[in-house]
Order: structure tokens, then sequence, then C-alpha cells
């Protein structure tokens, strides 16, 4: 239960009022210094929702294996978000009654919001193309590496069910994973594999990672399977019909084993706790979906312990996600961060790759597991006031130097469910709108109308 929800009457009425942030970025701290870094972490190129795998250049963290030289892909600009009113009546949000709650901006208006009907509209006019374009032929590949792009239509897909309880939505999420799961081999029988044993997966057909089996993207997959086997757990009508009881069964069963199982009996100080928060953040956003779903004592607290080691003491390094975390040295009411263990150096963490941390940080947070109110309400203000000061405006780092793409789709967008005026900055964002960006909006604008604003 959100934190938002166990207060009284009066809390719970304070909560649900929204705040307008200056959308020009008028409440940011001191002009950052141009970035200088010579270390750059490229946003990688490959677009959701395509059917062609660019691959990424060199990443600046200097991995200790091929598979962690992987960036996040970046979607590239597209046409702007249509102009034309929703056929049926906007949300409207209310101002707050407080600067707290308007976390620390001047602006105060009441908001009108694109409805849940009106993404889904926008969601639907790419829903076919690109599952026949890309996601299908993706999740019936053998190459795990085509498995990191299948992501985002099942996150997507997810997502939209969320947002309007309709089944067909889940059901093309669950498509692509049965494809997924139904490719699967036998890890002796890959002849390349590095394992040779008996757990099921895939192999890679990328060129650096030819024939191997490769934990970051199956995990970075993976973590939205959980989200969606825990969609059906958590939803009676799904959970307790049997169409839908007999798919999550072998689906998480197929998770438990061949996905946490797998990779924790293989070495976690290599492949769980890896060697940077975005890569860590997946594998604790898989064992938090698994430890609220497993019925099994001592698999739920192996689960629990992995959770909390990368939220709180990674057992092979000096920090963890928590102890990341610092006050931005741009604006006090926003968070910095870096991507290496223990180092507090900036520019800090590259803002494509610090999508992955978000995406479990929002989830994490929205099931009352360790990352409270106030943690969104300063992730809020890095993207909204650090991140995108202004509509075109976009920084490659954390700390607001460097200049980025504008690709949120992957977790810094799903911050908008906290906070009307960012929600509202979205609805005109023309970077990535695919389904992966509109499904998530329209859960952003359903949790907005149910008063989970902070």
């Amino acid at each position: 239960m959100l934190e938002l929800r166990r207060r009284n009457t009066s809390g719970r009425a304070l909560s649900s009022l929204l705040s307008l942030s200056l959308l020009v970025g008028g409440a940011c701290g001191p002009q950052p210094e141009q970035d200088t870094a010579s270390t750059a972490s490229p946003n990688g190129d490959n677009t959701p929702g395509s059917t062609e795998v660019a691959t990424p250049g060199p990443d600046s963290l200097a991995p200790s294996s091929p598979e962690e030289n992987t960036a996040v892909p970046g979607e590239p600009e597209a046409e702007a978000a249509p102009s034309t009113p929703e056929a049926d009546a906007p949300a409207v949000a209310e101002a707050p009654a407080s600067a707290e709650e308007s976390l620390g901006t001047t602006a105060q208006a009441a908001v009108s919001l694109r409805t849940v009907a009106g993404w889904e509209t926008l969601f639907l006019n790419r829903w076919n193309s690109e599952h026949t374009s890309s996601f299908l032929p993706k999740s019936n590949s053998l190459d795990s590496w085509q498995f990191y792009d299948l992501s985002y239509g099942i996150d997507g897909n997810t997502a939209m069910y969320r947002a309007t309880g309709k089944t067909q939505y889940m059901d093309r999420a669950l498509l692509y994973v049965n494809n997924m799961v139904n490719h699967a081999k036998t890890s002796s029988s890959l002849p390349k594999s590095q394992f040779k044993d008996s757990y099921l997966g895939w192999a890679s057909a990328r060129s650096d990672t030819l024939g191997q089996e490769v934990p970051l993207f199956e995990s970075y997959c993976w973590r939205y399977v959980t989200r969606m086997l825990r969609t059906i757990r958590e939803t009676p009508a799904l959970y307790n019909n049997s169409t839908y009881k007999t798919q999550y069964d072998k689906l998480l069963a197929f998770t438990e084993r061949n996905m946490f199982e797998k990779w924790n009996k293989r070495g976690a100080n290599s492949y769980l706790y890896r060697v940077n928060t975005h890569m860590a953040s997946h594998w604790a956003y898989i064992a938090m979906d698994l430890s609220l779903m497993t019925t099994d004592a001592t698999k739920k607290a192996t689960y629990l312990t992995v959770f909390n080691n990368i939220n709180r003491d990674m057992p092979n390094n000096t920090s963890s996600l928590r102890g990341q975390l610092m006050t931005s040295p741009v604006n006090a009411n926003a968070y910095f961060w870096a991507a290496e263990w223990a180092s507090k150096k900036r520019p800090g963490q590259d803002v494509a790759h610090g999508n992955g941390v978000m995406a479990y940080l929002v989830e994490a947070h929205d099931a009352g597991m360790e990352w409270t109110d106030a943690d969104m309400r300063k992730f809020v203000v890095t993207l909204n006031n650090v991140i995108w000061p202004s509509a075109k405006k976009y920084s490659m780092y954390v700390d607001g130097t460097g200049t980025g793409t504008g690709w949120f789709n992957d977790g810094l967008m799903k911050l908008g469910r906290y906070n009307a005026a960012l929600q509202q900055r979205l609805e005109t964002h023309s970077v990535g709108q695919n389904t992966q960006f509109y499904g998530n909006a329209a859960l952003n604008a359903k949790l907005l109308g149910a008063g989970s604003a902070l």
C-alpha cells in the first residue's frame, strides 16, 4: 500500500492535490557547467518498435565483459503529439495547497490532462504496426539480443492493460512472453554457451556476444515479464480465470527456475549484483516482483535478500542504490547519483541508462517497498527541472550537463504518475512516441485520477 494511502482522511485529501511546475524550468538551481567529460556514454540508437537493430557504441563504464557494453536505446525525434482535442472531457487536477506539495515550484494552477481514452487512441494508432513489424518477430526469435527491444512491447501492453482493464493488451503481452519461453533451449544444447548446464535459455546472435548466454539481455526484458505476471496475480478477474491462471503458473515457474535461479546459481556476484546501478536495478526489480508472487517461504527470503542487498548493501561493492543517492549539485530538491558504485563524481548517471533505474524505483515505491514519497518528489524535480529544464532541452547526465536525446520512455516518464505538471509536459513531448510511451502515459493518467500524486 502506498505511503500516501496510509494517511488520515485530511492527509489523503491534501495528497491528491496536484501541482503545476514552471514548464520552462524556472525553478532550477544554478546553471550547470558545460559538460566537458571525455568519457560520455552515448545513447543507444536502436529504436523501439523498429525492425532494425543497431549495435551501440562503446560504454563509458569500462565494462568487464562484452554484454556490459550495451547502451539503452534512445528514441529519435518523432512527430509531435496530435493537437486535436480528445473526444472525451479531460481530467482536471487541482492546484496544491502548499509549497511543499508543489515540489518547490512557484507556479500553481489547475491542470487539464489528456484522459486514458485519449492516450489509448494514440496507442491503437501504432499497436498493430509495431506488433507485426517488430515485437512479434522478436518474440519468435532465437536471439536473446532481440528481447532487449521486445521488453518495450511487453511493458507498453502491460501498462495499457493496467490503465484500461482491457484483456486484449494483456493477451498480447502474454503472447510475446509465451513465444520467448517456448523457444528456450537447454543450455547444454547451445553450441557456444559458456555454461552448458541444464537451465533453459537463449543464445545471442549479436556479433560481440555471438552464441553466448547474456544475463543483461535476459534481465532487461524479464523485469517487464515479472511485472506483467504480478499484474495477473494482483487482478482477481485474471488470476481467478483459468485461462490466465494456467499461463501465469507456467510462466512464473519458468521465471523462478530459468531466470532467477539460473543466474543466481551461476554466480550472484557476477550476474545479479552487477557492475553499475542500472544493470543491478533490473535484478532488484525481478527479485521484488518474485517476492510478491511466490508462495515458497525459502524462495521469498532469497528474493528479498537480493532486493535488500541491491537497495542497501551490495555484497561485492562498497555502495548500493540507496548509497549512491545524494543531493543534486545544481538543485537542492533533486537527486544526483553516479552509475559507478561508490562514485560521487559528476556528471553522474547518464540519462539513457538512468531510465532503467527509474523503471525499478517507481514500481518499488508503488509496492510500498523501500522507496518513499519523498524519494519520488526528488526524482520528479530531477527530471522536470534538471534533466528537462525546457521543452526542447535535454541533458545527457543527471547533473543537467551534456546534450541528450530526451528519450524517457523506459523509466523517467513513469514519474508522471506523481505530478500533473510533468504529465502535462509529456503530452506534447515529441521524443519516443510509440506504444511504450502511450501505454505508460495512459497509466500515469489513470493513477493521477486515482489520487496517487505526491
